[in-house]
């Protein structure tokens, strides 16, 4: 009996994964595409999170493009080695690596100040580096929960800190790496945006929390900025096989996720053709506020990111809760 029970769930998990299979065959089929051949000669690009999945490989096509680019990582040993790749992979000599951990806002301020006193320009900021997230609520040193503070308090802060060099060089642009995660938030509690409400944390819906506050943040930075000369948008990568899922806890996020990717995600380097669109392509260089999926502009998964009373009340909020000063505004 149980040898029969066995077979039976042996043959439906055979026929889950083969229909993954299948989707996955013609999901990555279907994925969008960046086709401009535009030069980056001359242009400075920041990436961060580009150690490793669709950051690295949207450095890559940077670097072969001709761009001078700033790779943003926590981990330098590992980022000097994938540097060193890319500049044997492209040819290139002007790849390097800075270090910037997006969960501490003083490594953020830290890098920041580097790139002011280095730099003369930033033609493009890339905001790429996020996790999936612990199992339980982890506070940081700035009291911010793990997840947001990765994938979104750290990034505004440092696109804040960058504006004014984004707008001296402008036309420049900012892209944000969110998520269709954004889809299953129904509520935002901005006085609980870090999950001090007892019982209010859980990793999938910290990360989607995190996903959707990149899209309000991007609308809101794209209406201050509107005929600044800088544009900003933001995108879904699709379902990509990457570390965030392996390193994340949780079901959803560290095993179904995962399994998924493993079965029918795309490649890095199919998943970071969206940012390279809205990085490089002529097409996109005039279009603000929108979010994009497969290289096009797309519909968001839910009503509650087009609200923009609540962008502005998030982004508020994010002030208040990263400290940011007088002279680091240039809006």
């Amino acid at each position: 009996m149980f040898g029969t029970i066995a077979g039976v769930v042996a043959a439906v998990l055979l026929a889950i994964a083969a229909i993954l299979a299948v989707f996955g065959w013609v999901y990555r089929l279907r994925s969008g595409r960046a086709t401009t051949a535009a030069s980056l000669k001359g242009k400075t690009i920041i990436v961060t999170g580009a150690s490793a999945g669709i950051g690295k490989e949207a450095a890559r096509d940077f670097a072969r493009r001709g761009a001078r680019v700033i790779m943003a990582c926590r981990n330098l040993q590992k980022a000097s080695k994938v540097a060193s790749d890319i500049e044997a992979s492209t040819g290139s000599k002007s790849v390097v690596v800075r270090e910037l951990d997006t969960s501490s806002l003083a490594s953020v301020r830290s890098f920041a100040a580097r790139i002011l006193a280095e730099e003369r320009r930033l033609d493009v900021l890339v905001l790429n580096a996020g996790i999936g997230g612990p199992s339980e609520r982890v506070l940081t040193s700035d009291n911010l929960e793990l997840t947001m503070a990765t994938n979104h308090f750290g990034h505004f802060l440092l696109a804040n800190l960058l504006l004014g060099l984004l707008k001296d060089s402008q036309p420049s642009r900012v892209v944000v790496v969110a998520s269709m995660a954004h889809g299953s938030v129904k509520t935002l509690d901005i006085e609980n945006l870090n999950f001090k409400r007892k019982g209010s944390f859980k990793t999938f819906e910290a990360y989607c929390q995190s996903k959707a506050c990149n899209i309000l943040f991007t609308r809101q930075l794209a209406a201050m900025l509107k005929d600044s000369g800088v544009v900003v948008n933001s995108l879904c990568p699709g379902l990509v096989l990457t570390e965030i899922f392996e390193k994340a806890d949780g079901l959803v996020l560290k095993y179904l996720l995962n399994i998924g990717a493993h079965l029918a995600g795309k490649t890095p380097e199919q998943g970071a053709q969206t940012i390279i669109h809205l990085a490089v392509s002529e097409d996109t260089a005039t279009i603000n506020g929108e979010f994009f999926d497969n290289c096009k502009v797309a519909k968001v998964g839910c009503d509650l990111v087009l609200d923009d009373g609540l962008g502005k009340k998030l982004w508020e909020a994010s002030e208040t809760l990263v400290g940011l000063q007088p002279e680091e505004r240039h809006y």
